[in-house]
């Protein structure tokens, strides 16, 4: 694989089927806030979105002011039914194990809830300690923004230029684009909808995949195949 040296996961909704449960768990609270929204349209248009950041735009749209106490609410619901119900992604640790890679984890997720996640379905030690958290640079730099995706190339000594990213959402694909990195969707969670490969691949994903068991064998086309960024 002479096009790369990192392979970057995304976490929720690739390596752990997790963004269905916050779906859940966040329509429910929009919804007696006020603002009635479906699970599926919580995954659609939200995935991959910070709850806080999700609060901010439907407060723009919607013109609803939702308390404070809301974002609080929702974390500690969700840190339960997550604790409680995750599972990994079906096939993840084979794919590893075929990809000859440095390998790290980016995510908006908190560094505590990707300890928690990673640990409950136990992929925790095939990446630790190269998980990074984009709310520990801040909470102003999560995705779409390419800062933790800089961030994780440089903790592992690799050029952007040189990694590629499996993400999938829209605002990861971006962020991810943004960083000058080569982009891989994955459409194989719980909270995928029919038009979720188009919008990756109109986002900036050169490829979409909806089983893990494709990722060594599309990783390996994509590395000796210099798309352009």
């Amino acid at each position: 694989m002479d096009g790369f040296d990192l392979i970057i996961f995304d976490c929720d909704g690739v390596l752990v089927d997790s963004e269905i449960i916050a779906a859940q768990v966040e329509s429910a609270l929009l919804t007696e806030a006020g603002y009635p929204i479906s699970v599926e349209e919580m995954g659609e248009r939200f995935a991959g979105m910070t709850w806080q950041n999700i609060l901010f735009q439907v407060e723009r749209e919607a013109n609803i002011p939702l308390s404070a106490t809301l974002l609080d609410k929702s974390e500690k619901l969700l840190d339960m039914r997550l604790e409680r119900d995750v599972q990994a992604i079906a096939g993840v640790q084979s794919a590893l194990s075929r990809i000859n890679l440095k390998r790290c984890i980016c995510s908006n997720s908190s560094s505590q809830r990707l300890a928690m996640m990673l640990g409950k379905v136990r992929l925790k030690s095939l990446f630790d300690p190269h998980i990074f958290s984009a709310k520990d640079l801040g909470a102003d730099r999560v995705k779409p923004k390419p800062d933790i995706f800089l961030h994780g190339a440089k903790q592992m000594g690799v050029s952007p230029s040189r990694s590629v990213v499996v993400e999938d959402s829209v605002h990861g694909v971006q962020a991810a684009r943004a960083a000058g990195m080569r982009v891989i969707g994955f459409t194989g969670a719980s909270h995928s909808y029919p038009s979720h490969a188009d919008k990756l691949t109109d986002a900036g994903a050169e490829t979409v995949i909806s089983r893990m068991t494709d990722l060594p064998g599309v990783v390996a086309a994509l590395a000796e195949w210099e798309g352009a960024l």
